[in-house]
Parts: C-alpha cells; sequence; structure tokens
C-alpha cells in the first residue's frame, strides 16, 4: 500500500524530479505533486510525494526530515487527508 508524505519549507526553484530523486533513495516513488499558486501558476514552498512502500515512505521521513536542500531545512513527515471545508453558513 503506498503512503502520501508531505515536503514543506521547499525553496521555491525545488522542482519534482529533484524530490523524485531525493526520495527514490529510500524507495520507488509512485508520484509527486509540488503544489502552486492558481492564479500565478508558482510554487507555495510545498509538495507531497507518494511512495509505493509505507517502510521506504517512514524511512525517508527519518532520513530527510530537517536535511538540507537547496538551501532550506525540509520539513518531512506524513501527509494526513485534508479536513472537508465548510461553507459560510457552517454546514
Amino acid at each position: 500500500m503506498s503512503k502520501k508524505v508531505y515536503v514543506g519549507n521547499m525553496n521555491y526553484a525545488t522542482t519534482g524530479d529533484q524530490l523524485e530523486d531525493l526520495f527514490a533513495q529510500y524507495g520507488t516513488v509512485s508520484g509527486v505533486n509540488v503544489i502552486t499558486d492558481r492564479e500565478t501558476n508558482r510554487p507555495k514552498g510545498f509538495a507531497f510525494v507518494e511512495m509505493e512502500d509505507d517502510s521506504a515512505a517512514e524511512a525517508a521521513i527519518s532520513a530527510l526530515n530537517n536535511a538540507e536542500m537547496d538551501g532550506r531545512n525540509l520539513r518531512v513527515n506524513e501527509a494526513h487527508e485534508r479536513k472537508p471545508r465548510r461553507d459560510n453558513y457552517g454546514y
């Protein structure tokens, strides 16, 4: 079963390919999603990396949390499902 990993505090110039290469050292990467601003299409400084194996994801989290990449110390942890948004009426 795959596991999604959150990667924060990224340099805005860091690419998905760079993240894939970094995480591939710990196991098979199934996908990388660098989050961008909808209006400007510029990176927002965080991404999600999906790894095929839970143990590989845990190894990557342990090794890469607070590791330096492109001049920034990455924040790496297990991604959590997004809570549903509520509208202005409280529903």
